[in-house]
């Protein structure tokens, strides 16, 4: 069952299931066209604009412990955010089975590559608890207007919010990659903000209080 927000109902809201999942797989690899499309020179210019905005956010600069990703294939790269801040505190994940994730302590020198092509930490680090985190950079093949996430498929970041309710959570994707509206299962979890090259974008925040 499809849901909604602000009680504007999502033009996918009849869609059933299977179909849902058919419009989804249809809907990324559109979305990896259209990323794989912008020029490197732009995606890092637009990397580098996302993480001036950012670093002006309110949320941002109250936060102590933020989770982040580390940046693969033609992801916004927030590593230079990463090392202006050191005095925060980086935690980055490590996937696991049935759509989880662990938290570890974000160190260049411990860093691994899975055969999925992104880095993880090292698992000899100490793991961080979820509930220490204030703030998600979460990143995403595309975004709606109204936080609804479209990622790989795997459900990792809904997974992750769904545990730890009221998690202030930032979506990070390029302003090509900004949708209408997205498909979305009642078990997706949307975002508090959006941010891309032009600005950072508050969504419905009273929804999420």
């Amino acid at each position: 069952m499809l849901v909604r927000i602000n009680n504007h109902p999502s033009m996918y809201n009849h869609v059933m299931p299977d179909d849902l999942y058919e419009l989804k797989k249809k809907l990324r690899s559109q979305c990896m066209d259209i990323r794989e499309s912008l020029p490197a020179d732009f995606r890092s210019n637009a990397s580098l604009q996302i993480c001036q905005h950012i670093n002006h956010w309110g949320k941002f600069q109250e936060a102590g412990v933020i989770f982040t990703y580390m940046p693969m294939n033609e992801e916004v790269d927030l590593l230079s955010l990463i090392a202006e801040f050191p005095q925060k505190e980086w935690v980055i994940p490590r996937i696991q089975p049935h759509s989880r994730m662990i938290l570890y302590p974000y160190d260049p020198e411990k860093l691994i590559r899975h055969r999925f092509g992104m880095l993880e930490p090292d698992p000899s680090l100490p793991k961080v608890p979820p509930g220490q985190v204030d703030l998600v950079l979460a990143p995403g093949l595309a975004y709606d207007r109204q936080g609804w996430r479209l990622g790989y498929g795997g459900g990792f970041y809904d997974n992750f919010l769904a545990d730890v309710p009221g998690l202030a959570a930032l979506g990070v994707t390029y302003s090509a990659l900004v949708m209408d509206d997205l498909p979305h299962n009642s078990h997706d979890i949307p975002v508090l903000a959006l941010v891309t090259e032009k600005g950072i974008m508050d969504i419905y925040m009273e929804q999420k209080n």
